[in-house]
């Protein structure tokens, strides 16, 4: 079978490899070709664009790349005619898959959506479209299941969270040799993540970067983007206490004691690596005024959305401060508080599903487009 995968940023980059990995279990003659990332062009060599020419951050830079994106859309359509595949995958990047979703509708290929659109969270109208265009939905959020079928009563398949799989699956990472390759002290490591972005970064790091100071028994490790050079990330290093780890944050969390996390999957990530962190984001204030009045929820990290209630700290533009960022991080170091944030970690977990949500989607998926083949899941 010929498969079209879509996915257009890091994460989907993550989880559309292991899916087309869980693929191939199932159809020994899988084809495919995608948009995606280097992880997904291991798998297979035929990347059509890379998810680092295809994410745009905020209102006002999908506005200002409006033309580029126009660009992506008309290529991608004329790409998925040529290729005449068996079925398209969309993996959450909504802005775009949505329109070509509704355009293979209309031509009569097979869609199906792996990672919802977060349409619980705004542009909920969007059920009108996920309803006439897309056949299959595999949502990973277990509250994600009662929003589409009680309250918009559309069937879809919770399959369990992929990143159980993609933490589980690692290879363990020794700390004295990780600390040795990387140039690291035998201090405690406080992990930041910034983003995969450039201007998210820019954002986000100085001000990450601002508490260095304030933490000398520590030190502080850029989690560098799989996405970005070390060249990006230099000018950010000005103290001997901070130091980079380029496309390793699996490992970089599994050693370290505490994270700054700007929000997004990176979110979710840390908690299951049981690492205490502080949830940050800042956007421009165009993006951010726009976003408050049209968002409907109570919190922006996955841990705190999952959990339904406020287990991580979030510091939320103007409270995303070196003052208030020195007092949450000071807070997760102390013994009580982590004992707690580690209770409720385990919790998450659970909540989350066991493993073999890649192995599950890609049965159904093979399934649906060759009804009667038996599952390897």
């Amino acid at each position: 079978m010929k498969y079209y995968i879509i996915a257009g940023e890091a994460s989907g980059d993550l989880h559309g490899a292991n899916l087309m990995k869980a693929l191939q279990k199932q159809d020994t003659a899988a084809q495919f070709r995608f948009w995606g990332g280097d992880l997904m062009q291991a798998v297979s060599p035929t990347l059509v664009k890379h998810y680092r020419d295809l994410a745009f951050m905020g209102f006002l830079e999908v506005v200002m790349n409006l033309k580029t994106i126009t660009k992506n859309l008309s290529f991608c359509k004329q790409d998925i005619e040529k290729y005449k595949p068996d079925a398209i995958i969309f993996i959450d990047y909504p802005g775009f898959n949505m329109r070509i979703a509704k355009w293979a509708k209309q031509k009569g290929l097979r869609t199906h959506y792996y990672i919802s659109p977060q349409i619980w969270a705004w542009k909920e109208n969007r059920i009108h479209d996920i309803k006439r265009d897309v056949d299959k939905m595999y949502v990973i959020l277990p509250f994600e299941k009662a929003f589409y079928e009680d309250k918009h009563n559309f069937p879809v398949t919770f399959v369990g969270h992929p990143l159980i799989d993609a933490i589980a699956d690692r290879t363990q990472v020794m700390d004295d040799s990780f600390r040795t390759k990387h140039g690291l002290s035998d201090k405690p490591i406080i992990a930041l993540l910034p983003g995969s972005r450039k201007q998210e970064i820019r954002k986000m790091l100085a001000v990450m970067l601002s508490v260095v100071k304030d933490f000398e028994d520590y030190q502080f490790v850029i989690a560098g983007a799989p996405s970005q050079d070390y060249e990006f990330y230099s000018s950010f290093i000005k103290d001997e206490n901070i130091s980079f780890v380029g496309n390793k944050t699996y490992d970089l969390l599994s050693l370290s004691t505490a994270a700054l996390v700007t929000s997004g999957t990176a979110t979710l990530e840390t908690a299951l690596f049981k690492v205490p962190e502080v949830v940050c984001y800042k956007g421009s204030w165009l993006s951010y005024q726009i976003a408050k009045r049209i968002i409907k929820l109570d919190y922006i990290s996955l841990v705190n959305l999952i959990m339904d209630k406020p287990v991580v700290t979030e510091l939320i533009q103007d409270d995303f401060n070196s003052k208030r960022l020195k007092k949450e991080l000071q807070s997760i170091l102390e013994p009580e508080k982590r004992a707690s944030l580690f209770m409720e970690y385990f919790e998450l977990e659970k909540k989350l599903g066991g493993k073999g949500a890649s192995a599950k989607t890609a049965a159904l998926i093979y399934q649906d487009i060759n009804p009667g083949a038996l599952s390897d899941a």
